[in-house]
C-alpha cells in the first residue's frame, strides 16, 4: 500500500507522476535525454546501465521496466538483461560497457566511490568524456528514480508480459509520451 494517496491502477513511477504531474514532465524529459537522446552509447546500452543500477538498488519496478526496454532495444534479448543484473562483468557486453557498468555501480553506492582507476579503465576501453558523463548521470538519476518509486511504496505488477508490452512502447515512443494524460489521472 502506498504511503500517500496515489491514483489507482498506475504502477511504479506512474502513480507519483500522476499525483504531481508538474514534476513528471522534467523527470521524463531527463529520462529521454539520458536514455534516448543523441550519444555514442546505444539506447540498449544506456537502458542496461539504468537496469543495472535499479537492480543494485533493489527497485523491482524500475529494474523490470527498464530491463524490458533494454531487451526491446537489444532485439528481445532478455537473457542479456538478466546476465547484466546478475554479473555485468561476465555478461556478453563490450569491455567498454563492462567498465561503464563498474562506474555506474560505484555511483550507486555513492558518487565519491568512483576512482581515477575506474575512469582510466573505461578510457582504455574507448569510453569518451560524454559516455563517462552520461553513465554517471544515468546512475545518479536512477538512484533518484528508484528512491522515488520505493520511497512512496508504489505497487508493481508481477506479470512480466505487462512489462514487455510497456517496455516496447517506451522504447518506441519515449518517456515524455507517458507524461501526456497523467494530469487527468489525478
Amino acid at each position: 500500500m502506498p504511503h500517500i494517496s496515489l491514483p489507482e491502477g498506475l504502477p511504479g513511477i506512474l502513480g507519483p507522476m500522476a499525483f504531481r504531474p508538474e514534476t513528471a514532465k522534467p523527470l521524463n524529459e531527463l529520462a529521454d535525454v539520458l536514455l534516448r537522446g543523441p550519444g555514442t552509447l546505444t539506447s540498449g546500452e544506456r537502458e542496461l546501465i539504468a537496469t543495472y543500477v535499479s537492480s543494485q538498488n533493489d527497485c523491482f519496478f524500475c529494474q523490470t521496466i527498464h530491463g524490458a526496454v533494454a531487451a526491446h532495444h537489444l532485439g528481445g534479448n532478455e537473457q542479456l538483461v538478466v546476465d547484466v543484473k546478475l554479473n555485468p562483468f561476465e555478461a556478453n557486453v563490450s569491455d567498454k560497457l563492462k567498465a561503464l557498468l563498474a562506474i555506474a555501480g560505484k555511483v550507486q553506492g555513492g558518487g565519491k566511490n568512483v576512482t581515477t582507476a575506474e575512469i582510466e579503465r573505461a578510457r582504455e576501453h574507448g569510453a569518451t568524456d560524454l559516455e563517462l558523463h552520461d553513465t554517471v548521470l544515468i546512475a545518479a538519476a536512477f538512484c533518484m528514480y528508484n528512491r522515488y518509486v520505493d520511497g512512496l511504496a508504489t505497487w508493481a505488477p508481477t506479470d512480466f508480459q505487462a512489462y514487455r508490452e510497456s517496455g516496447a512502447r517506451l522504447a518506441e515512443e519515449g518517456y515524455q509520451a507517458t507524461t501526456v494524460g497523467l494530469a487527468g489521472a489525478r
